[in-house]
């Protein structure tokens, strides 16, 4: 693979490496180092994809096994950085960044499904292959996750009502 090539690839699937290991990780710093070992490893990679959406899926599929493999590792595990200290004591949603921000409230299997149902255009047969699950599997997880997610977001609204009702 060419340079120019990686960075074609690197400028069209930055943003949906790092929104994959965001939804496993919770963490940009932790997104950003798997997503560059993702981008080191299409570069060293010597087969051939079919496609830009090959690509995409391969880089996707890549991006969730070292998700996975980092949750796994025992540094993981037992380290915390500084200054996530802070933000896993106190989180509040009218601070953060938008939908994934809540999203991270969502057990992991749901933000899973709805991250690559909603965010990346998958359908439901596509990420059951991805993820190694069944097709009613994945149809159950978005079901559930729209429900975890209604309900965070009503919860939100009441409190900030609240808030505005007692400004008032």
């Amino acid at each position: 693979m060419t340079d120019s090539e990686l960075e074609r690839y690197i400028k069209l699937y930055r943003a949906n490496v790092i929104g994959a290991a965001l939804c496993y990780v919770k963490n940009t710093s932790d997104a950003e180092d798997i997503a560059q070992d993702v981008f080191f490893r299409l570069y060293t990679y010597t087969g051939t994809f079919e496609s830009d959406e090959h690509t995409k899926a391969w880089l996707l599929r890549c991006t969730i096994n070292l998700s996975k493999s980092l949750l796994r590792s025992h540094w993981y595990k037992f380290s915390l950085p500084l200054e996530a200290a802070g933000e896993k004591a106190h989180f509040d949603i009218a601070e953060s960044d938008g939908l994934l921000q809540v999203m991270s409230r969502i057990t992991k299997r749901n933000r899973i499904a709805l991250y690559m149902y909603y965010y990346e255009g998958y359908s439901t047969s596509e990420i059951a292959e991805m993820t190694g699950t069944n097709v009613d599997t994945v149809s159950a997880r978005l079901s559930r996750g729209r429900k975890q997610l209604k309900s965070l977001l009503i919860k939100e609204r009441r409190r900030s009502d609240d808030e505005l009702q007692r400004f008032f």
